[in-house]
């Protein structure tokens, strides 16, 4: 538990994870706030129970990864908001931290673990557009990052009955889809 402790205070430290705002304007960006963390979080917390450090060592990686790249995302693209507040609105951040750790409960654990965490996620992506912080593509971009780092960076802890695989090639893309019937 030290270890949880220890990370969690890293990642505050580091501005990654802040608490939500006191001045977010509704309750559906303070949800969003919330489900930034909240997701990540229980996908850390899975590998706790699962008493798995092999997969706490992959969160670690992915979540780095995750908020690495659209850190340097945010500074190479200097987008607009749609609000106007400032110029580092692509990709979000909120929804690459929310499906990092939605992902990363899919490719480790398996979809039937994942899909509540992937529909919070979209909530959680939803909120940002909502609250006219992005607009769909910055929303997707985040998801993308999210995802991505996840599935690169973490294996499969038990098979899954369906398992979504990202294929890139110097002129393709795409995803296979393979399982059990």
């Amino acid at each position: 538990m030290r270890q949880a402790a220890l990370a969690a205070a890293a990642l505050v430290s580091l501005g990654t994870i802040q608490p939500p705002s006191a001045a977010a304007e509704s309750a559906g960006e303070t949800a969003g706030d919330v489900l930034r963390v909240a997701i990540p979080a229980a996908a850390f917390a899975l590998t706790l129970r699962r008493e798995d450090s092999v997969g706490r060592r992959q969160f670690y990686r992915s979540f780095a990864a995750n908020v690495g790249a659209t850190y340097l995302l945010k500074a190479a693209v200097d987008k607009d908001r749609p609000d106007g507040s400032d110029d580092d609105a692509f990709p979000s951040g909120h929804a690459s931290m929310a499906f990092q750790g939605a992902a990363f409960i899919h490719r480790r654990y398996g979809i039937r673990q994942a899909w509540p965490a992937y529909a919070l996620a979209t909530l959680t992506g939803a909120t940002r557009v909502d609250a006219d912080e992005h607009d769909a593509a910055d929303v997707l971009a985040g998801a993308g990052v999210g995802i991505a780092s996840a599935f690169l960076l973490a294996d499969r802890w038990q098979s899954s009955a369906v398992t979504f695989t990202p294929m890139l090639g110097d002129d393709t893309w795409g995803v296979t889809i393979s399982g059990t019937f």
